[in-house]
Parts: C-alpha cells; structure tokens; sequence
C-alpha cells in the first residue's frame, strides 16, 4: 500500500494532483465570470453572484463531505468529488443562461468541498508530525501556484477560442486526473460505516445556515442594508443557527464536532484566520480599486495583483510554514505576522505618483506573510486529530478557512469605498473637481485602511501569544 508512513511522500503523489487541479481550474474560471456576463449582455454585477454561488457550496459542503469522507474512506470520497467537480464544469461549459451557470458553479463547489479536505486529512494522518508544516506548505505551494499559472492560461485560452472553449479544456483536466487517480490511490482495507448515525439534519441546517452567512455580506453591498432580502435572510439565517446549535448537540456524530471546536487549538487559529488571511486578501481589491481612482492610466496593477499576491503565499508556504517543523509553531507564526503587518505597513506610503514597485512590494510581503501564516494555521489546528475524525475535522477548518475571504472582502472594500465617498463630500465642497477629490479621498482612505489592519495584526499576535505549545505534545 503507497500511503503507509514509510512511503507517505509517494502516496501524496496522487492528492497532490488533485490540488493541481483544483487550483489551475480555479485559476482558469478567474475570468469566467467576467466573460460569461459579457457574453450574455448581463449586468457587471452578476458576476458577484457567481463567484458566490461557488462559495457557498464549497464552504458550507466542506465540513458535511469532510464528515463522510470518514464514513465512506479517503479513496472512495475523493474519487466521487472529481466526478461531481467534473459534472459541474461541464454544465459550467454548457450554461445559456444566469440562473444555469448558477446552478453549475454551485456543483463545481461541491466537488472543490469534497476534494480539499481529503488531501488535508492525508496530511494530517499519514505524515509524521515532524513533517506536517512541509506537507501542508507542499499543499498551499501546488494550491497557490496553480493559481499564479490558471489565470493567464485561461486568459489567453479564452482571448483565442472564447469561454466555452477555456471550460471544455478544463473538463479534459478534470477526467485526466480523475483516472491517474483511480489508478494511483489504491484500495485499502477501510471498513465502511454505518450511515443510520450520519447527521443528516445536521448536514442540512450547516448547509443552509453557512451558504446564507455567505449571502448576508452580498446582499447588504449589492441590495441594501434595510433591503427585504436582506432582513429576511438574516432572519432566516439565524433561526436556522438555533436549530442547529440544538442538533449537534444532540447528535452522537455531529458534523460540526463541540469536542473539536472548543480547543484552543482550533478557536484562537480561527480568529487569527479572519483577523489575517480574511481581512487582508482584500487589499488586492482595495489596491486595484486605489490605483484606478489615483492613477487611471496605470492599469498594470489591475493585470498583476492577483499574481504578484499569490506568488508571495506561495513563497510564503514554502520557506516559512515549514519552519514550524522544527521550531515552536506559534514563534514562527508571530514572525510570519510579522511580515503581513510590513505588508499593510507599506499601504501608508501610497500616494498619488506612487510606482509600479510600491504596490508589488506591499501585496509581495502581504503575500508572504500570508502564504506562511496558512501553513502554520493549518498545522497547529489539525495536529492530533486521528484518521476517525480527520475528515470532520479537516472539512469544519476548510469551512472557516473558505468563508474568511469573503468575509474580509465584505468588510474591508467597503470600508475602503465608503471612506473615499465621505471624504469625497468635504473635498468637493472646497471647490476641487470630481477627479481630484477622489484621489485626494483614496489616498486618506487606504492609509486609514492600513492603519486599522495593523490593529487587527496586533490582536492577532496577541492570539498568537495564547495558543498552547504544540511540539512538547
């Protein structure tokens, strides 16, 4: 058998695959939405309901498909995740209409959720301990390359041949994989379980309630704030929360597992994870949209900030998550905070003539520091679980990992644009034009951003600081 702990970096070999996939079809559909849009004549802003139509499946179905892929074995749940991500590309190929490729990157989320927690799990179980940083940095390096790589190819792929074109290439992928994995991951000897004592009602209240938090955000910027659907979905939202609550507690294996989530060890990385990774992917929103208030000609930025942040985490991953290998993982960490904080630092000195190198430098070291604190997040909060809960365990930290993005998105770009529009108001009133009070209003409004995420750095050390030892276990 390839994935015993002797030969564990050959059995990884096939996973690590899977996550080449998942991150260059990621990377691909970056600019999906964009030209499936534009294609049916539909308004820029639906493409915020298809990237969130994605996100919602894959982190509300992480934790439930996580929960199965220890009832049903590692083998079995993967291969049956590539089959479902394959499905919904090929409807993502084939849609005519909004509410079709709705449907259709809904599916592909369900596979995304099925797969990542998976090849966690593989991680968590068949590595040693004292290699669990280099495995998860191998993940977050395949993961985060493969998107520095998807979005020029699908770019470019799509520039000659359209779309439709770009997503039939990525079925290919898709079915490629799914049979160097089939072939590669063997049979084990693992007993199925018994599904009677799967949480079924669990699974469904996690589903709704974390695909309608997704929705909260959304419908706040896009609808408003005192909006019917709005209201309505934040009351439904926290009625099933309730229902919720009351069924894992009663449930004799829960998806979402108390035991697991009250550890300092899973609490303190997840509020790290929102202060961090959540909060500050948000910059590459925030730069695009300050370059292009301060600097319209400049359109550089706008072509390279999602690969001049990626190729930082990737950097990140690879030099410093493993560091927590060998040192106390909370001593690195502090120092991977570290260069986050010179990232958000850098945004002070933005202004209205700032170059090209200001702007790759601030989002590199962001970069950087994110890369690494994922590595180190995932390895702190994942250690020790066995190969019963793996799984659960794996999916419920995918979960948070996959709704922080969105949340940060959803309270730092507005945080950004609202503050230009206040500032805007004063500024006009002096006399200035339209053009000049906007760039006057980014430039107050992005350091203000950059103070207030030093802040939110500072507690996150201090978190860092509270989190128990984890090489003297």
């Amino acid at each position: 058998m390839l994935s015993t702990k002797e030969n564990y970096k050959r059995g990884f070999i096939p996973f690590a695959i899977a996550a080449l996939l998942v991150g260059l079809v990621g990377g691909f559909t970056a600019v999906l939405a964009p030209a499936f849009v534009a294609d049916m004549g539909l308004n820029d802003n639906n493409t915020t309901w298809i990237s969130l139509s994605l996100a919602m499946s894959t982190a509300a179905c992480a934790p439930i498909l996580g929960k199965l892929g220890d009832v049903l074995g590692r083998r079995k749940t993967l291969l049956l995740g590539m089959i479902i991500f394959t499905i919904g590309n090929i409807l993502t190929a084939i849609s005519s209409s909004l509410v079709f490729m709705l449907g259709a990157r809904f599916i592909v989320g369900i596979g995304t959720a099925a797969i990542a927690p998976i090849i966690m799990a593989y991680i968590v179980t068949e590595y040693p301990q004292e290699e669990m940083g280099k495995g998860f940095a191998l993940y977050m390096l395949i993961s985060s390359g493969a998107v520095v790589v998807g979005p020029t190819c699908g770019g470019l792929i799509m520039q000659l041949f359209g779309w439709r074109m770009m997503m039939w290439v990525c079925v290919a992928l898709c079915i490629i994989t799914f049979f160097i994995c089939s072939v590669m991951i063997k049979k084990t000897k693992f007993e199925k379980k018994d599904l009677s004592d799967f949480d079924k009602k669990g699974s469904i209240y996690v589903l709704i309630f974390f695909s309608l938090l997704l929705c909260i955000p959304s419908f706040g910027q896009n609808i408003g704030w005192v909006s019917k659907p709005f209201i309505l979905v934040s009351i439904v939202s926290i009625v099933v929360l309730i229902l919720l609550i009351k069924e894992e507690k009663k449930a004799e294996n829960p998806i979402l597992s108390g035991k697991f989530m009250k550890r300092k060890e899973f609490i303190l990385p997840i509020i790290i994870l929102f202060l961090t990774q959540g909060l500050m992917q948000a910059n590459m929103t925030d730069v695009i949209l300050f370059v292009r208030a301060t600097q319209p000609e400049n359109t550089i930025i706008s072509s390279f900030a999602i690969s001049i942040l990626y190729i930082g985490m990737s950097l990140g991953a690879v030099f410093i998550g493993p560091m927590a290998d060998k040192k106390e993982p909370k001593t690195v960490l502090t120092g991977s905070l570290l260069f986050t904080g010179i990232g958000c630092a850098m945004m002070i000195l933005f202004n209205e003539t700032s170059k090209f190198a200001i702007f790759a430098g601030s989002l590199g070291m962001l970069g950087i520091g994110l890369g690494g604190n994922a590595t180190i997040l995932m390895k702190v909060c994942l250690s020790g679980l066995n190969q019963s809960e793996a799984g659960s365990g794996t999916g419920t930290y995918g979960l948070f990992r996959d709704i922080s993005a969105p949340f940060g998105v959803a309270v730092f770009v507005p945080l950004f644009a609202n503050t230009v529009t206040n500032k805007m108001e004063s500024i006009l009133s002096s006399g200035a034009t339209n053009e000049v009070a906007k760039s006057v209003a980014s430039v107050s409004s992005i350091h203000t951003l950059a103070l207030v995420e030093i802040i939110c750095i500072i507690i996150a050390i201090v978190a860092v600081r509270m989190l128990p030892k984890i090489h003297n276990k």
